[in-house]
């Protein structure tokens, strides 16, 4: 027979972990190993984490890291994990880099920043900082994102202040603010485009995708699968009017108008 206050712990204890989207049946002494769940999506299961590395200052990439799924996460200067602006990354990647086959945990500080184009393949946020990634290259950067997830972003999961085009392809985000924000009120404005496509969304979540019409930003949008929201409470594509002053942008409207956000109502599936 199982002690009430014990059980009321393990109960607690199982419940913070669903709110990340982790069931671990290893824990419960099964033999089966960790079976990983996103909450309320049916994309595949998460990876489990191949160990675990403790970072105390930003990693600098050039080329190719390959994290062998690995989790990282930061410690002391790192260690930090709330919204406050202005934190420092895990991984601060050089122009043309990869990071790849990585499990980024908690306290996941401001996540990645790119500062030239990059990819990012593989990769897997289990509870967002800041931001999971900021992308920071000039006019003509390519960044792409291949595969991986994001879960329990409070606020964005990619934050785009530089320039230039950003990919992502193959990603599945849950419990999440904005999947992709193009600055609003960045000091140096730009011209971007997002191409968001084949991508499993599960609810809650506010919005897919915020662009500044004004400077002529474009997001092309297709393969979208969203679960768990048969209100449709999840803006696809919202418009904003940015400006370079640092002052909260204005909401201009939202949805399809072939311009700057552009897709159907077929690109778009509800399960």
């Amino acid at each position: 027979m199982i002690d009430g206050r014990k059980g009321l712990t393990v109960f607690n204890n199982l419940r913070k972990r669903w709110r990340a989207g982790v069931v671990a049946v290893a824990a419960l002494g099964l033999g089966l190993g960790a079976v990983v769940h996103t909450q309320g999506a049916s994309a595949a299961s998460w990876p489990s984490a191949t160990g675990t590395v403790k970072l105390t200052s930003s990693k600098t990439v050039s080329g190719t890291l390959d994290g062998g799924l690995k989790r990282y996460l930061g410690s002391g200067a790192l260690g930090g994990d709330s919204q406050e602006e202005g934190q420092d990354p895990l991984f601060v990647l050089a122009d043309g880099a990869v990071l790849k086959n990585v499990v980024i945990g908690s306290p996941a500080a401001d996540g990645v920043h790119c500062k030239g184009s990059c990819t990012l393949q593989n990769v897997w946020w289990e509870n967002v900082g800041e931001d999971a990634a900021t992308f920071k290259g000039g006019s003509s950067a390519k960044y792409a994102v291949s595969g991986g997830g994001a879960r329990s972003a409070d606020d964005k999961v990619f934050q785009h202040n530089g320039g230039g085009t950003l990919t992502i392809s193959g990603f599945q985000v849950s419990d999440f603010g904005k999947l992709y924000r193009s600055c609003g009120n960045c000091s140096t404005q730009y011209k971007r485009s997002v191409v968001v496509k084949n991508v499993t969304v599960a609810a809650p979540g506010k919005s897919l995708v915020g662009i500044n019409s004004n400077f002529g930003d474009t997001a092309t949008l297709s393969g979208i699968t969203i679960t768990g929201d048969s209100k449709k409470k999840i803006s696809i594509c919202d418009r904003f009017t940015g400006n370079k002053t640092g002052k909260e942008p204005t909401k201009t409207g939202s949805g399809p108008d072939g311009t700057h956000c552009k897709y159907t109502t077929a690109n778009v599936t509800y399960k």
